[in-house]
């Protein structure tokens, strides 16, 4: 007689053993799809974020056209097409001249030099700009690299009774129109002859101070 089954005994051969009945049985990963939802919306922002950079260095790129001074341009220039070029460069738009402003009759209020954009500022009309170029005789020679469009300072020396000299600048900073030198000026051998532009408001009080007996000096602004 076979023993008697007791409470909780099962019997050990069924076929599958403890140790399988516990191992958990591992799912396979699903390769991910194309109509996978996640997967498009990744693809949208790379492709919005790819599209954005380039926009953004293309804008950065571009260049418009600009006037900029053929050769060395004084003030007083009253403009005309060919006295500048066209340049392609970015700038400011609200600082400079450009291709599509008109500026034949406009007259440069400073110096432009070769090369350099149209500064806005530097514009003005003609009923606008007063200053008048003004011939002075030197009595001391003027430094070579004083041309037309120099800076310059006036300076006057006139000798008191007492025969003490003192010295005042009569005009500052202002333009050279032009620079003669000749054995046959009036005012001697070897004078030379500078013409500066001086402002309307300045006028009178420049010529009063030439028509005193003194020497005249110009002399070039640093820079």
């Amino acid at each position: 007689m076979p023993p008697a089954a007791t409470a909780g005994w099962f019997p050990m051969n069924q076929g599958v053993s403890m140790t399988s009945a516990a191992r958990p049985v591992s799912g396979r990963l699903a390769r991910p799809s194309w109509r996978d939802p996640r997967l498009l919306v990744g693809l949208v922002l790379i492709a919005a974020s790819v599209a954005g950079v380039v926009s953004l260095v293309r804008a950065g790129d571009r260049t418009e056209p600009f006037y900029a001074a053929r050769a060395d341009l004084p003030p007083g220039t009253a403009l005309s097409p060919q006295d500048v070029v066209l340049v392609q460069v970015r700038v400011d738009q609200s600082e400079y001249v450009g291709a599509a402003q008109e500026i034949s009759g406009a007259v440069l209020t400073r110096q432009v030099g070769q090369g350099e954009l149209l500064p806005a500022s530097a514009l003005a009309s003609e009923e606008d700009y007063s200053s008048r170029p003004i011939a002075v005789t030197t009595t001391r020679p003027v430094s070579e690299g004083i041309a037309r469009g120099s800076l310059v300072d006036v300076w006057l020396t006139v000798v008191d009774e007492a025969g003490q000299p003192s010295s005042t600048a009569i005009a500052t900073a202002v333009a050279v129109d032009e620079v003669v030198t000749d054995d046959r000026a009036f005012a001697g051998a070897g004078a030379e002859i500078v013409y500066v532009n001086v402002p309307q408001e300045q006028l009178a009080a420049f010529l009063d101070a030439l028509a005193l007996d003194g020497e005249v000096s110009v002399v070039g602004v640093a820079g």
